[in-house]
Parts: structure tokens; C-alpha cells; sequence
């Protein structure tokens, strides 16, 4: 996915002529330093969404010309439809297709365990989405689920291929976008695919169970109950609304379609306040409640924090958003999952993207997490493939408000650092918090190419 720039033997040529043109024309100043040279801004899931404007208040117009890429799925008009039908308001749809896929899943996997138990739920959760009669909702999967038939299903974010043998998607889909007066023009929005069908799981599940009467035999009598782990407080709150819209449509649907083992799913909303105390304390009620599966939680650092408390109690953690790619090798019991495609992927996708502009340094700067720092790697290590060297690209981290109540980050040093590395182009790996950063480039003089 790297691509190459034009030969610079003939772009330095071109340049000496240029050069000697000057010369001869007389013109002998020269200045003592040069311009600082333009600076085009990249950024990734957390910040490429129409909200995050809204961040940077009056001066919005700063991310006019900024561009990254995001895992994102092809919509269909139908699914934006049904998702605004939960949600009226909704102007995003980054992670909407991951969190109604997780919800799908964890439901289908529950109705063909014939329990609500969590570990009889986790071993058919790959199972899912590999090997059986392909389906792609609640209307045509749970029926499928209820005669114990075996299912393959596809859904939102899940087209292309199913789950590896740990639980997450085999291959992926990543947008490129574009921001355009103060919002993300779709008109610009290219997709390219990513990861390999290889991967997916050929690991049989148990044998499904059918259900008789009104609830399985098996099943303990409790309905299912997911807990929601998602970021209605903190950074990462202004990507909540399309993960909760695709949670509510997903929930509306199952319900519709007669629900799992006989009885409606229940849904306990839960906060993960892009906070670790905050997210520990939601698991803590999750388990008290007796929630089965837990969705969540936004942040890859939270899910981190979160996992072993989890893994105690003995629940699901079943992610939508988590890209951290550490978080394949995470100890955790085999009760956890994602719909989000690993940052081993995405990485690649991003150094394509900043690449093609052919810039000469660059600067990625990241938050200081297990997200932030995980990605910042990934793109180091791509462009480094591509020639890019410590010469050319200069890493910076800073450390992230520890809560919603924390003041705002102060970006004023790490802005004067980043402009007198005179980048060509710097990528922002942050959340809602990094809104600060490009305001304070500006105002540290960098001249922001729009």
C-alpha cells in the first residue's frame, strides 16, 4: 500500500536550473533563515469526525485541509436510515456498523449456546462468523440460531471475512477523509481494504443448541443482559453517539426479531468516562447487575485497565472501537473481543496516506497511552520501510487529561518543539483533547496548510 514519489534526481535538477536563473538575473540576497514551510495536518479514528470541529470552538476553520484515515465500512443509505431512526441528531457513524456487530454477535452466540452463561457465550462467538449459512440480521440469523443451525454471519463492519482464532476481524476496511468547511466531505472519502481472509478461525464451535418452546431447555431462565462501557463523559465523548445508535438499533432489532432464548435482551447503560477509575467502577456495577457481556470499552488504554476486573468476574469484554494491536496478545481468558480491526493494519493505511503528499519530515505526535503510543509505533515502523528514517520523523507523546474535570492540556512547549523541527507534516493521534494541540500550532506560528 506504500507508494513511491517522483524521482528527485530530476526534481533537484530542476531546482539547480532554477537556482542558476536567479543568479544570473542578479539577485544575490539571501535570507538568514528560511520560511518555516507549510504544515499539513493528519489525524486518525479519534479526531477524524465531523465533531471534532466543534472541539475547536471559533476556530474550527483550523482543520480545514486536515485528513486521515479511520476503519470505516462502506453504509449503505439504509443503515444510515435505521441508525438515525434511534438517533435523530446523529452526524457520525465512525464505529456505529463495530458496535451493532458486537451486539449482533454476542446475541446470535448466547441463542446458539442455548445459556446466557459467559463461557458458553465466548466459545461461540468466532464460531458465529465463520463456516455456516451465511446471514446478515436479526430477521434472518435468529430463526437460523434457534433451529441450531450453524450461521456465518455478516453484518455492518463484518462483510469481507470472519474472526481469527483470538476474536477479532481477519481483514478490515479503512477510509481516507477529508476535511472541508469545518466537516467531512464524503465527496472525498476513498476506501481501501486491508488484512487477509487467511486469518479467519476454521476452529470448530460446539454444537449449537435448539431451542424448544419458548427458552432452551438449558438456559438458566435469565435473559441476556449487556452492560454498555462506552465514553458518555471525557476525550473520547464525542465519538459516544454513533456507538451508542448502533448499540439501540441493534438492541431494536434482536427484540423485534423475538429476542435471545425466548426473552427480550436487556440492555444496562454504563459510562467508561474515557477514564480508567470511571470505567472500573461501571464493570464493578456491570457485575453486580449480573450483566453477561459487557460492550465496551471505547478507549484501547480502558479496555487495558478494565480487562482483568473482567476477566475475574468471569464476564465478556466485547469492544467496538479498541484498535491497540497489543491487545491480541492481552491474557484474557479468551473473554475478550472486538469488531475494531488492530492498528497493525491501520498503520499502514495512515504512512500511505501521509506518503502520497511526499513530505520530507514529519512529526507524529500521539497521546500518551496504550492507543496513542501503540498507532505511533505502527506509522514509525511503515514509514521506516519507506525510507524514512530517524533523520525524517520526529515522534513526540504528551500526556492526556486524566479526567473530564482535569484542565486542558497545556500544548504551548510541545507546539514550540514540533515548529522548530519545521515539518512538513505533522499527524495528531489523540482524541477530543488534541483539538488543543492544533490550536496551539497555530498560535506558535505554524503556518497550517489548508
Amino acid at each position: 500500500m506504500l507508494v513511491t514519489r517522483g524521482p528527485r534526481p530530476a526534481i533537484l535538477a530542476a531546482c539547480a536550473s532554477f537556482l542558476l536563473v536567479i543568479s544570473a538575473c542578479g539577485t544575490t540576497d539571501k535570507p538568514e533563515e528560511a520560511a518555516t514551510p507549510q504544515v499539513r495536518l493528519y489525524g486518525t479514528d479519534g479526531n477524524m469526525l465531523n465533531s471534532f470541529a466543534a472541539e475547536l470552538k471559533d476556530r474550527a476553520d483550523l482543520v480545514d485541509g486536515m485528513k486521515g484515515t479511520t476503519p470505516l465500512t462502506p453504509l449503505t443509505d439504509d443503515f444510515k436510515q435505521r441508525l438515525r431512526s434511534v438517533d435523530p441528531k446523529l452526524t457520525d457513524y465512525l464505529y456505529a456498523a463495530e458496535s451493532y456487530d458486537a451486539v449482533m454477535i454476542s446475541a446470535l452466540a448466547a441463542q446458539l449456546a442455548g445459556s446466557t452463561d459467559p463461557a458458553d457465550i465466548a466459545k461461540q462467538i468466532v464460531g458465529v462468523t465463520t463456516n455456516g449459512q451465511r446471514c446478515t440480521d436479526a430477521a434472518s440469523c435468529l430463526p437460523l440460531a434457534r433451529d441450531a443451525q450453524d450461521i456465518e454471519y455478516r453484518g455492518q463492519s463484518l462483510t469481507r471475512a470472519g474472526f481469527t482464532d483470538i476474536g477479532e476481524p481477519a481483514t478490515a476496511s479503512y477510509a481516507t477523509l477529508h476535511f472541508d468547511n469545518q466537516k467531512i466531505n464524503d465527496a472525498k472519502t476513498e476506501f481501501v481494504g486491508a488484512g487477509d481472509e487467511s486469518g479467519v478461525s476454521t476452529k470448530a464451535a460446539p454444537k449449537p443448541k435448539k431451542q424448544r418452546g419458548g427458552r432452551n431447555d438449558s438456559s438458566d431462565g435469565s435473559p441476556l443482559i449487556l452492560g454498555g462501557l462506552l465514553p458518555k463523559t471525557g476525550d473520547l465523548a464525542l465519538a459516544n453517539p454513533p456507538l451508542a445508535a448502533g448499540v439501540a438499533l441493534a438492541l431494536k432489532e434482536i427484540n423485534a426479531a423475538g429476542g435471545v432464548l425466548g426473552d427480550p435482551v436487556v440492555w444496562i447503560d454504563g459510562d467508561d468516562g474515557t477514564n480508567p477509575a470511571v470505567a472500573k467502577a461501571t464493570v464493578a456495577s456491570h457485575v453486580k447487575d449480573k450483566v453477561h457481556v459487557i460492550i465496551g470499552a471505547a478507549a484501547s488504554g480502558i479496555s487495558s485497565a478494565v480487562l482483568p476486573d473482567v476477566v475475574a468476574a468471569g464476564k465478556i469484554l466485547f469492544s467496538p472501537s479498541n484498535t491497540d494491536s497489543g491487545l491480541s496478545q492481552a491474557d484474557d481468558k479468551g473473554l475478550y473481543f472486538r469488531t475494531a480491526p488492530p492498528d497493525s493494519l491501520q498503520g499502514r493505511a495512515l504512512a500511505d496516506v501521509i506518503l502520497r503528499d511526499g513530505p520530507h519530515k514529519i512529526v507524529v505526535v500521539a497521546r500518551k497511552d496504550s492507543y496513542g503510543e501503540g498507532l505511533q509505533e505502527t506509522v514509525r515502523a511503515e514509514l521506516e520501510r519507506a525510507g524514512f528514517g530517524n533523520d525524517r520523523v520526529k515522534l513526540f507523546t504528551y500526556d492526556p487529561p486524566a479526567d473530564a474535570k482535569a484542565p486542558p492540556v497545556d500544548f504551548g512547549n510541545l507546539a514550540g518543539d514540533i515548529k522548530g523541527y519545521r515539518p512538513e507534516a505533522v499527524l495528531v493521534i489523540g482524541f477530543g483533547e488534541s483539538a488543543g494541540l492544533i490550536k496551539a500550532l497555530a498560535d506558535a506560528g505554524v503556518p497550517i496548510r489548508h
